[in-house]
């Protein structure tokens, strides 16, 4: 599961690699957290825009002990094994799939208590796209998500689950193709083109408003 990534590009620097208007003027923040305010990519009127969202889709649950809802939370990872199932309704619908701009995005490793953020980034893609989903929501506005896959076994010490990561010549499908088509670019990208960074920072250092519970289904 993804929780935590960065997206250091400049708004120049999307527009120009993924042809589209540079005349945004986006603040969001560097790190991204669930519930955190992203910037996508998506196509309205067959043209490609790049739009802040949310990061993740609204998840609904009550308080046991209450009976009361809770406030909801965000699913931010969608499986690739429920894409027709679960998330059919979005994934079968080319205009419902975004591409997610990161340079880089974090697992946790070590134990419980004691985990730190270990950074994994495309060498050969200083910006890359991570497969997504979109959809309006009541709660927050457009949200997204992000499709993943069984991690490499070279990634396996880490997590045993990876973004789709998508090659630059296989954005255009993932934006346009019917769902049979897009399915052929949901794979693993290849663990010797990834760069891994471990460091010793603590994985639970973040804001205060961060969302502690997140999902992927």
């Amino acid at each position: 599961m993804c929780n935590l990534y960065t997206n250091k590009s400049t708004v120049q620097e999307m527009a120009s690699l993924f042809a589209t208007p540079a005349t945004y003027g986006f603040n969001v923040p560097a790190d991204v957290y669930p519930q955190y305010p992203g910037i996508v990519v998506r196509e309205v009127h067959g043209e490609r825009v790049l739009e802040q969202m949310t990061w993740g889709f609204p998840r609904h649950s009550n308080n046991k002990r209450t009976g009361k809802p809770n406030k909801p939370t965000a699913t931010n990872n969608a499986r690739d094994d429920k894409l027709w199932t679960i998330w059919r309704q979005w994934f079968t619908d080319p205009a419902q799939r975004c591409l997610i701009p990161f340079t880089s995005f974090a697992e946790a490793e070590g134990e419980a208590g004691k985990m730190t953020r270990t950074w994994i980034s495309v060498a050969d893609q200083p910006v890359a796209a991570w497969a997504g989903l979109w959809r309006p929501t009541d709660e927050w506005g457009n949200a997204y998500t992000g499709v993943m896959v069984d991690a490499t076994k070279e990634l396996w010490d880490i997590h045993d689950r990876m973004p789709v990561i998508l090659h630059p010549d296989a954005h255009e499908t993932w934006l346009r193709a019917d769902a049979e088509e897009a399915m052929t670019v949901v794979t693993q990208y290849p663990a010797a083109k990834l760069r891994v960074e471990r460091t010793d920072d603590p994985w639970f250092a973040r804001k205060a408003l961060t969302p502690n519970k997140n999902l992927q289904i």
